[in-house]
This record gives structure tokens, C-alpha cells and sequence, in this order.
């Protein structure tokens, strides 16, 4: 048996303390690897994935340049630089789209005089050029639906169909708020469907687009373009030109449940006054 002196156990331990690291070496090195791994990852991202918020050094063009120096003047106090939105008074805008600028400020809607429970339409504050100018803007800032180019009213020579196509569509997905004749109706909270008795075929398309207040978004999942189309066909061709989808009289334009009623009490009426009157006479 061999004798264990001071010496080799010394040299067994430095021998373990070269082998092995300690803990707190171990530890530091997991913690250096895990911030490289992340920091890879993070750079990855930064690289490739889309961004998600307006670039200061993007390249706009003549109409979005425009409409950057209207927005700085009318829309920034609210919305923010570069339309990132404000706590508690505006929402961001970028991904919105030209459509949703188009609609809220052709309308009137924007700018707000105050904060309500829903944005009225008004006397609109920009001319038709200054707002596809803002539009463009925001478009180019962030992306969002557009209004599409082209004729937004079927041609019912080449398609008959539209016009009984475009009302069914209209009686499925919008008479429960905006009524049978488009006259409108109120909501919750004190919100409503306003009248499309006065809308353009552009604020009615980009209304389905964005889903402005209380309306859902009638994305091309929902409804097809074709689909939007004849919707604002029957719109523009049937209950904006008088043609009361209940019949003959404009009695609120609810539809034929009004007329239903006005007919049976005025037919009854006659019909008891005619009935006294040959009593009477017999």
C-alpha cells in the first residue's frame, strides 16, 4: 500500500481543478453562449422580417410628399409623427391603407372636433385632391387596403344579373344595420349605421374594406370584388334613385313591413266607413 503524503494529494486536486471548471466558470459560459443565440436570432429578424412600423429615410413620391406636409399641419397632433399614433387621442395609422384615409376624410369624419361616441360625417375639410394626397401618404407609410382603380358600378347591359344579385348580397350583410332602404339605424352605446342615401361608390367600397366604427370588414374572404361591386350596384341604382324597395310610398324606407301596416290600417278604415255608409243607405 502506497502512502498518500501532502504532496500527491495537492497534485490530485490541481490535477481536478485543470480538468474540471468550476460552476461559476460553467454558468458564465451558458450565460455568454444564450446572449450570442439571442442576439443571433434578434439580428436574423431585424434582417428579414417586414417592417412593422415607418421608416424615416423612405422615399416617398411627389403626391405622398403632399400629403406628409397636410398631415404635419392638420393630423400629427393626434396621430403623431409619422403617424404612429398618441396615447389616449389617436390611433397609429400605419397599416390602414388609403382606403380608410379616403373614407374617414372624404366623409368629414376626420378630422374629429372631439372625441364622441362616433365620428359624424360633415362638411369634409379637404378637397378631393388633398385627400388621395393624405391617403397616398399613409399608404406609402405603411401599407393597407386601397380602393381599386376602374368602374366600381356594374354596367347592367353586359351583366343584367348585378342589379338582383347586388340586392340579395345587400338584404344578407347589411340590412341589419343600415335597413332595408339604406335609411340607417341605431346601435349600442350611442352609435348608429348611417343612411347611404348620399354615399359615393368609393366611400361605400372603402367602407367594406376598412370596417369604419362599428362596421365589420368585409375582406375579399367575405366578399369578392365582383361581390362589393354589385352591392354598390344595387346601392347606387336602387335605393338612391327612389326606387323604394317596399313599394309605391316612402314610408320610412323600413322596407315592406311600413307599407304592410299603412295599407291594412287604411284598408280597414275604408272598409268600415264604406260599410256604415251602405247601412246607412239601406
Amino acid at each position: 500500500m502506497t502512502s498518500d503524503t501532502p504532496a500527491k494529494r495537492r497534485l490530485r486536486v490541481f490535477s481536478r481543478g485543470r480538468k474540471a471548471p468550476s460552476r461559476a466558470r460553467r454558468r458564465f459560459g451558458a450565460a455568454v453562449r444564450m446572449l450570442a443565440a439571442l442576439a443571433l436570432a434578434g439580428g436574423i429578424y431585424t434582417a428579414f422580417a417586414p417592417g412593422a412600423f415607418a421608416e424615416d429615410n423612405r422615399q416617398l413620391s411627389a403626391a405622398a410628399l403632399e400629403g406628409k406636409q397636410l398631415f404635419d399641419n392638420s393630423c400629427i397632433s393626434c396621430h403623431g409623427r409619422d403617424a404612429q399614433g398618441v396615447d389616449d387621442k389617436g390611433p397609429s395609422l400605419i397599416g390602414v391603407g388609403a382606403a380608410s384615409v379616403e373614407f374617414q376624410v372624404g366623409t368629414g369624419r376626420m378630422p374629429m372636433v372631439r372625441q364622441e361616441a362616433q365620428a359624424e360625417q360633415k362638411k369634409p375639410q379637404f378637397d378631393e385632391t388633398q385627400t388621395k394626397q393624405l391617403a397616398q401618404y399613409i399608404q406609402e407609410l405603411g401599407g393597407g387596403p386601397q380602393i381599386p382603380q376602374g368602374e366600381l358600378v356594374e354596367n347592367l347591359e353586359s351583366n343584367p344579373e348585378a342589379l338582383a344579385r347586388g340586392g340579395e348580397l345587400f338584404r344578407v350583410n347589411c340590412t341589419s344595420c343600415h335597413g332595408f332602404g339604406g335609411g340607417g339605424g341605431a346601435l349600442s352605446s350611442g352609435k348608429f349605421a348611417p343612411a347611404l342615401h348620399d354615399a359615393t361608390p368609393e366611400q361605400i367600397y372603402a367602407a367594406m374594406l376598412t370596417g369604419p366604427q362599428n362596421m365589420p370588414v368585409f375582406g375579399d374572404n367575405q366578399l369578392t370584388p365582383d361581390e362589393k361591386r354589385e352591392i354598390i350596384t344595387y346601392i347606387t341604382l336602387q335605393l338612391q334613385q327612389d326606387r323604394d324597395p317596399g313599394g309605391l310610398f316612402n314610408l320610412g324606407r323600413y322596407g315592406p313591413s311600413t307599407e304592410g301596416v299603412a295599407v291594412f290600417l287604411v284598408g280597414i278604415t275604408l272598409l268600415v266607413f264604406t260599410a256604415l255608409w251602405i247601412a246607412g243607405k239601406s
